[in-house]
């Protein structure tokens, strides 16, 4: 058996984070492109907001910093090969990921606030058990998964708020099929 240098354990690293580098932007990046975001969506500048809502900037940096974190979090897993744990987590990352790219057409485009809500935390209860998972595994690709943890709190409430403050928020823009016609 020979035993890999540490060198070479580094390349093999950098080898996968290129791949799930660019790959996890990328699909956030296609997620947010499903339906218009942030001020651009009527149905969103329409709605109450709470006071300590972030400028509309601050939500496409922070993601892109996220899924940069959570690309070399997986990168770290995936070439932890020796684990047993390896594909259980990641399957639990995948899982939480869809959950995570499922989010903002939720939101902004079927305008369901309340589901959107539970996405949020089903999503933070999965990313809190990948965290875990990938600390048993690699204890950095679990720090690395923190911010997101964060985020996701910061997330949550956000849309607990907007939820709570706009009861009726699905019916402030008819959606784009109906057959309703303004005079």
């Amino acid at each position: 058996m020979e035993i890999a240098s540490k060198q070479q354990l580094r390349l093999a690293f950098l080898r996968w984070a290129i791949v799930t580098v660019p790959l996890l932007l990328l699909l956030g990046f296609l997620s947010a492109r499903l339906v218009p975001v942030g001020s651009a969506n009527s149905w969103y500048a329409a709605l109450a907001k709470p006071a300590h809502t972030p400028p509309d900037w601050a939500f496409p940096v922070a993601w892109s910093i996220i899924y940069v974190l959570l690309g070399l979090a997986l990168a770290m897993i995936i070439n932890a090969r020796g684990s047993r744990l390896r594909g259980r987590a990641i399957l639990l990352f995948a899982v939480q990921m869809i959950v995570n790219l499922a989010w903002t057409p939720l939101f902004f485009g079927a305008h369901q606030i309340f589901w959107a809500l539970v996405a949020v935390v089903v999503m933070f209860l999965l990313a809190l058990a990948t965290t875990f998972l990938f600390g048993r595994i690699r204890t950095g690709a679990a720090w690395l998964m923190v911010p997101y943890l964060a985020w996701l709190v910061v997330a949550g409430t956000l849309t607990f708020q907007i939820h709570r403050l706009n009861p009726t928020a699905d019916t402030l823009v008819p959606p784009a099929s109906t057959t309703q016609i303004d005079l």
